[in-house]
């Protein structure tokens, strides 16, 4: 009578990653497909362990998706230099053995993928350059107050 339970959920959940995304720095945005590819990995596990053929096929074509169409085409190679070759190196790496996974039913495969999806982010987000333009270079560090210290007179002689 009312439609699926979970169609309220989703929509909203839509408007928050489409919100997350318009307000993201590419830093963010590079973050943000990692762990979507690392969701859609766990839900493809899921899925392969219910014996749900068609969602986790579906599952790993979404996170095939993700790794080449967004952080695979995100890669400059002539910027990146040998970083960037390396990374497009292992994300086709990462794109086959989830081919391979599928076919043959291997969840340590997918896991295998999701641990390299899940360093991968763990070291982006660990050489974030938002957090460091929001330190002030120039900021000393405060000293704690001591209580005890000679203070100067606050009183306006007349």
């Amino acid at each position: 009578m009312f439609g699926a339970p979970n169609k309220g959920a989703n929509a909203y959940a839509k408007i928050g990653i489409e919100t997350g995304v318009a307000s993201a720095s590419p830093h963010k945005l590079i973050v943000m497909l990692f762990e979507g590819a690392m969701v859609a990995v766990a839900s493809a596990v899921q899925h392969m362990n219910a014996g749900d053929v068609a969602n986790k096929g579906a599952a790993i074509s979404k996170a095939i998706s993700i790794i080449d169409n967004g952080l695979r085409a995100s890669l400059d190679k002539n910027v990146g230099g040998e970083v960037a070759l390396n990374l497009d190196a292992l994300y086709e790496y990462m794109s086959s053995r989830l081919l391979i996974a599928n076919l043959k039913n291997q969840p340590q495969t997918l896991d295998e993928v999701y641990q390299l999806l899940k360093g991968l982010r763990d070291a982006w987000v660990t050489i974030n350059p938002d957090a460091a333009a929001q330190v002030p270079a120039a900021a000393a560090p405060q000293q704690p107050a001591d209580p005890l210290a000679p203070q100067s007179s606050r009183l306006v002689k007349a």
